[in-house]
């Protein structure tokens, strides 16, 4: 397929359900659990729990409807603002906080989660403090200045995004103005956590194949530096999955600081 043909993630009717069963599901089928679910989990307990990353207020923003990347947080912040490209990955996200019926099952997540903190048994407790932490849901677009507008948003302590740079970003100059979007929301001294994919060219949900940005370690490092940060720690890890339905070779966590 002619890489001009890819649906862009959040141009184009993205299939937020889809994503997550292909991706993050306990399906018997799934490939993605070691890379996608658990490496993430690992790497952002480990990076909460040190303790020196808190504070009011946490923006989460992330591809499509996850939640699994929030259990670490939700414990260090009072308040988690989650922004969204479109409405679809809004619906899908607050089927899950609002405890609706037919809402995507993160349990399986939730025990990994909780089997790390050596709290086997608190898995509803843990998903009631993402659900508690997360009350505020936001619709943005990339290409403005104030991505929010009209809502103005109130300086984060810490911003995760996980896989977004990936998906909208449709080169590297798009990577780089990205990012210094992020700083700007960011208090001075505030923390950036970064998971993405490293010599991804695309992804595909249900019959759709959708762009993702090609990058490499020194890339993501070299891009942080320039707009201003100071990488705190950057673990590779080497891709497991057996499937074509995505071409990453290794995935990437770095955790930066703005500095003041």
């Amino acid at each position: 397929m002619d890489c001009s043909t890819y649906k862009r993630y959040h141009l184009h009717d993205f299939d937020s359900r889809g994503y997550l069963d292909h991706y993050f599901s306990d399906h018997s089928d799934m490939v993605f659990a070691e890379d996608s679910l658990k490496f993430p989990i690992e790497k952002l307990t480990k990076t909460f729990t040190r303790g020196h990353i808190n504070g009011d207020v946490l923006i989460d923003m992330s591809v499509g409807s996850l939640v699994h990347h929030l259990y670490a947080a939700c414990e260090f912040f009072k308040h988690i603002i989650v922004l969204k490209v479109n409405d679809r990955c809004i619906m899908e996200l607050k089927r899950w906080l609002d405890s609706r019926t037919g809402a995507f099952h993160w349990r399986h997540a939730t025990k990994h989660h909780v089997e790390i903190e050596g709290k086997r048994h608190q898995c509803e407790d843990k998903e009631d403090k993402v659900r508690s932490a997360a009350q505020h849901v936001v619709i943005c677009d990339v290409e403005k200045e104030n991505m929010t507008d009209p809502i103005v948003l109130p300086p984060a302590d810490c911003i995760i995004s996980a896989w977004f740079l990936d998906g909208v970003s449709k080169d590297k100059d798009d990577y780089v103005k990205y990012l210094r979007k992020f700083s700007r929301m960011l208090k001075p001294g505030g923390h950036l956590i970064l998971i993405g994919s490293l010599d991804m060219t695309y992804y595909t949900v249900g019959k759709d194949r959708l762009h993702a940005l090609k990058y490499d370690e020194d890339f993501a490092r070299k891009a942080l530096v320039g707009e201003g940060f100071v990488i705190d720690d950057c673990q590779v890890h080497k891709r497991t999955a057996v499937s074509d339905l995505i071409d990453y070779k290794a995935l990437v966590f770095i955790v930066a600081h703005k500095e003041k």
